[in-house]
C-alpha cells in the first residue's frame, strides 16, 4: 500500500507542470525523520516544471519534519505555515520556496482558494 506522501510526490512528478508555480524556480528537499531513519524527497521547480526524486542532495531549501506530520500536510489535515510556526517543521535555506510550494498542498476539504484537491486514485 502506498502512503499519502508517496502518492503526493508521484502526483507532482506525473503532473509535470504546476501553474501555481509558474514564477518559481529552485530545489526543495524534504527530510522526513523517524528515529534514526530519514527519507528524502527532492522537488525541482523550473518556472512551474516539476521533477521529483527520492534522493539526498543539496537543495536551495531543506524542510525537516516527521513522516506523520508530512502525511497530514499532503492530505489537507494540517497547515504547513502553522506547523512551521509551532516548530513542528524546520526550514533551512530559502523560506520563500516553502511559501510558494505550500500553495500546492491541499487545504481542508471545506476550504476555498488555490489549493488543489488531493484525491486518492480510484475514488
Amino acid at each position: 500500500m502506498v502512503d499519502a506522501t508517496t502518492r503526493f510526490f508521484e502526483d507532482l512528478d506525473r503532473r509535470g507542470f504546476e501553474p501555481l508555480l509558474a514564477k518559481t524556480a529552485g530545489t526543495l528537499r524534504f527530510d522526513l525523520h523517524e528515529g534514526a531513519q530519514t527519507t528524502h524527497w527532492l522537488l525541482q521547480i523550473d518556472r512551474g516544471n516539476l521533477q521529483v526524486r527520492q534522493e539526498d542532495r543539496e537543495a536551495d531549501t531543506v524542510v525537516g519534519t516527521g513522516p506523520r506530520l508530512f502525511g497530514e500536510l499532503v492530505t489537507g489535515q494540517e497547515n504547513a505555515i502553522a506547523a512551521l510556526l509551532r516548530g513542528d517543521m524546520t526550514v533551512s535555506g530559502d523560506l520563500r520556496l516553502v511559501l510558494q510550494v505550500e500553495r500546492i498542498f491541499p487545504g481542508p476539504s471545506d476550504a476555498r482558494g488555490p489549493h488543489h484537491a488531493f484525491r486518492r486514485e480510484g475514488l
